[in-house]
């Protein structure tokens, strides 16, 4: 029982902003963000729907 093991996490750089992180695969997933991106992350580690992931993405 400890905190649970999310594939994707969200990494930051002070001067680009916010990334999401794949430690599965260990390489990077789509670009960076200004703010952190919490829809993004709930997608991702749960229900995976293309579609929304694809709107989440242009939203930026």
């Amino acid at each position: 029982m400890g905190k649970p093991n999310f594939r994707y996490v969200a990494k930051s750089e002070p001067s680009k902003g916010w990334r999401v992180w794949d430690r599965k695969l260990s390489r990077w997933w789509g670009a960076w963000r200004r703010e952190y991106p919490e829809d993004v992350l709930k997608e991702l580690n749960g229900e995976k729907r293309p579609e929304m992931l694809v709107n989440l993405c242009r939203k930026r």
